[in-house]
């Protein structure tokens, strides 16, 4: 009976090492992530012989594959986001970037799949020199036709931040959402649609598209927080000052500890104890705002003469 447990460990233990990380050589010999280092861009291998060690350089050239599940720092970084911890997510998705890197070209490895999850991060977090810069490169690697579309979210994006042509930016991203059903695409094309709004002071339809990504893209949860952040200001913007508050704590409440739950807390401070303007005083309020402050092409009052 105990020679029947032993070997039922050696078959588990021998089928968790077959699915696990491993570098599978030419010649079918397998080496395991436990077994090997990144250093200085080389591939480094120990082995140790009782009490010594010995280590070696694995050539690039003579890996087959690489046998490597879904990467834990997608899957970390996926979760970051959802907590609104955009800077902690992109710093994952670079480690992961660059330890794939030394693999690129190799069956089996995710280096494309972690670097555009990168750049979408750094897309995400505003670093939109950082997604220019990468742009190149990033045209140049082997896409999937789904990375492929969301390069255009990407790109469609950089324009929004770059041009005023509002109404061809919309048109772009209306045209983009009949072509597919990707929630993923859906969430940030709202997105974009909702930030062109909120430029136009169109204030209602900016809500409404900002609040379209946790009411019908929720499976998205990297794109939830940031969405009902900007929810929030709107409804400040709208003077709903209360709705805003209420909204603002449920921000704080739902993502403890993250970036987007500080600034939730600041900006509720800032509010408390306003309440709600009616409609009509806080556009009249927004337009005396504007007829107060001189046109962009129009100079400010001149100083009167002195005495």
């Amino acid at each position: 009976m105990r020679t029947f447990a032993c070997l039922l460990c050696l078959i588990f233990a021998a089928a968790g090492s077959a699915f696990g990380q491993a570098i599978v050589l030419k010649g079918g010999d397998r080496i395991f992530s436990s077994e090997f280092t990144i250093q200085e861009g080389k591939i480094v291998r120990t082995i140790k012989i009782g009490e010594n060690t010995a280590t070696s350089i694995i050539d690039k050239k003579n890996i087959d594959l690489l046998e490597w599940p879904y990467p834990a720092e997608l899957t970390e970084s996926s979760d970051l986001l959802a907590k609104g911890k955009t800077e902690e997510a992109i710093a994952v998705l670079k480690k992961g970037r660059d330890f794939f890197e030394n693999f690129e070209g190799i069956e089996g490895n995710w280096y494309v799949d972690t670097y555009f999850a990168y750049i979408e991060a750094l897309n995400q977090g505003g670093k939109f020199d950082e997604v220019v810069k990468s742009l190149p490169s990033l045209r140049a690697l082997k896409l999937t036709d789904a990375q492929k579309m969301r390069l255009r979210i990407i790109q469609l994006d950089i324009e929004r931040q770059t041009s005023s042509d509002y109404l061809s930016i919309i048109g772009e991203a209306q045209s983009i959402l009949k072509e597919t059903d990707d929630s993923a695409i859906g969430a940030s094309l709202w997105g974009i649609i909702a930030d062109v709004h909120t430029r136009k002071k169109e204030w209602e339809k900016a809500l409404l598209a900002y609040l379209r990504i946790p009411v019908f893209y929720g499976t998205q949860m990297q794109r939830v927080p940031e969405a009902e952040l900007n929810a929030a200001r709107i409804l400040i913007k709208m003077k709903r000052y209360e709705d805003a508050a209420s909204f603002l704590g449920r921000i704080v409440e739902s993502y403890p500890g993250s970036p987007v739950a500080e600034t939730a807390t600041k900006e509720k401070a800032a509010i408390n104890g306003m309440k709600n303007v009616a409609e009509e005083e806080a556009a009249a309020a927004e337009k005396k705002d504007g007829e107060d402050k001189p046109k962009a092409d129009e100079a400010p009052p001149a100083a009167a003469p002195k005495a």
